[in-house]
């Protein structure tokens, strides 16, 4: 019997996984033996640390182009992207970190020291911190940063359910609209059980389609399997529906229509931090993979999946956009924003070469921390209930708090797409490639919906500045420093990335090349 050789492991390139993910597996034990608390004291450092840690180890790994263990492949993309996640992870944390006890659709950051009420003392205590939100959230990462990494669908699969379970988990933790939040957790589990079944049927004939070759093995790494495309012996038939089951799988945590039915409720139910980082941090995971999938794995039937990806592509713009104008809580409005940006996002992924690549990558930083920047915002405006999410309340908050009415202002313009934001430079940097890469009518469909898009934040605009303020007009409460550093970071990322985006375009640039 021959002796089993093990594939090479280079771990410094693996080093930000394994830093997450230990990271995670500490915080479950400060969870067990740490007293309650203590417990949030020590879990937030930790997170943030890991966070920083790995962060440091992907600038380390700068100049790694490598497939490690097989299955991980550590190059341009993988880099940017895992950066990415990080650095909006450590925002989101942030945000997390200032909200430990739901109160009011939020995590609360107060202490049970400092409750507002012997009732909310008595919930914080209760509560212990809550601090199974940082594991649960350094899991998701760590989920995450493999997921954009995978170079073999099976291991794409697996690193689906890693960021994907402690997300349920944690859609479910609002406390003061426990019902609304237990649903949303029910029906992103329930839904995303079915993608990732779609994914799994899709990888299996994938794995199908490759065996086809014969003298090769059969398998559904990349390599492997874009031999199999690049070989006319192979029966199209398997390749086309594990396309078609793998890209559902995919669309469904990318929000891209028609299976973004989850979105609306998950991000109006879930606590509003945590939505932040969805809206953020699983995008950048959900496009890193479309990427690596359809650029690596399937790019010889680049001309077969391009109509339909194209098609969805439009189709997400739309939803996107004319459902939104029609939404009244500010929260399913964003929403229907991140929809219809995964309509433009898609954009650039079907543009060909290294241009689409890096403007999809781009976008994808610019959007995460505007996006970030926007929930901090909605944390903050507060009545006697909790957060104030319907727009009616939102009328004359200009007056009320003209400081964060106009930081909120700038985030909505930025969405817009107006010039002199990240916004603008973000849509111009996935539009410019489709448009050379002859690709005009996805260009036609996204400047006519980013006008439609464009109607519903103007109204939140109008809303705050010329209406007056009535009785049920909330006011913005005092920022912790936590809340205030985030919101700072994302309002200054907006505005740099939209004054001066060369640096991240170039970086973006120099890192469009993956290891095949």
């Amino acid at each position: 019997m021959t002796e089993l050789e093990l594939p090479p492991i280079d771990y410094a390139a693996i080093a930000p996984i394994l830093i997450m993910l230990g990271a995670a597996v500490v915080g479950v034990l400060v969870e067990a033996f740490v007293p309650r608390r203590l417990r949030h004291p020590v879990q937030l450092p930790l997170a943030l640390l890991a966070v920083l840690a790995a962060l440091t180890m992907v600038v380390v790994n700068a100049d790694k182009r490598v497939i490690t263990i097989g299955v991980i492949a550590v190059d341009g993309p993988t880099l940017f992207l895992q950066g990415a996640i990080l650095a909006l992870s450590a925002v989101a944390l942030l945000l997390l970190g200032e909200r430990v006890v739901e109160r009011g659709g939020a995590f609360v950051a107060q202490a049970a020291v400092t409750a507002d009420s012997p009732e909310d003392r008595q919930q914080a205590e209760n509560a212990g911190g809550a601090g199974e939100v940082y594991p649960l959230t350094t899991f998701a990462i760590g989920g995450m940063l493999i997921f954009v990494s995978a170079n073999d669908l099976l291991t794409m699969f697996i690193a689906l359910e890693v960021f994907s379970l402690p997300l349920y988990l944690l859609c479910a933790l609002a406390r003061r609209r426990r019902l609304l939040s237990q649903e949303a957790a029910m029906k992103y589990f329930l839904l995303g059980a079915y993608a990732s079944a779609f994914f799994l049927f899709g990888l299996a004939l994938i794995y199908g389609f490759t065996a086809g070759l014969g003298d090769r093995a059969a398998g559904v790494d990349f390599a492997t399997v874009n031999a199999a495309v690049a070989n006319s012996t192979a029966s199209p038939v398997l390749l086309f529906a594990g396309m078609a089951l793998v890209a559902i799988g995919l669309l469904f945590k990318a929000a891209a229509a028609p299976f973004h039915v989850w979105t609306p409720d998950v991000y109006q139910g879930a606590p509003t931090p945590l939505t932040g980082f969805m809206a953020a941090c699983t995008k950048v995971a959900a496009f890193g993979a479309l990427l690596r999938v359809f650029h690596v794995a399937f790019e010889g039937a680049r001309w077969d999946f391009t109509p339909v990806l194209g098609a969805v592509a439009v189709l997400t713009m739309l939803v996107g956009a004319l459902f939104a104008v029609t939404q009244t809580d500010i929260k399913r409005l964003l929403a229907y924003s991140s929809i219809a940006n995964a309509g433009y996002l898609l954009v650039g992924v079907l543009a060909p070469g290294s241009e689409g690549l890096s403007g999809t990558m781009f976008y994808l930083v610019a959007y995460g921390f505007t996006v970030l920047a926007a929930f901090a915002v909605v944390t903050l405006v507060r009545d006697a209930d909790g957060e104030a999410t319907h727009l009616s309340r939102w009328a004359g908050l200009g007056r009320r708090s003209p400081v964060y009415a106009s930081v909120f202002t700038f985030v909505l313009l930025a969405f817009a797409g107006i010039p002199m934001t990240s916004g603008f430079t973000s849509k111009f940097a996935v539009f410019g490639p489709a448009l050379d890469g002859g690709q005009v009518w996805l260009v036609i469909a996204g400047v006519l919906t980013s006008m439609v898009l464009a109607f519903p934040y103007l109204r939140v605009v109008v809303l705050m500045w010329l209406s007056e303020p009535g009785d049920s007009t909330p006011t913005v409460a005092v920022p912790g420093g936590l809340t205030s550093a985030a919101l700072v970071i994302g309002v200054l990322a907006t505005l740099v990335l939209g004054v001066a985006p060369s640096p991240l375009l170039d970086l973006a640039s120099s890192a469009a090349d993956f290891v095949r």
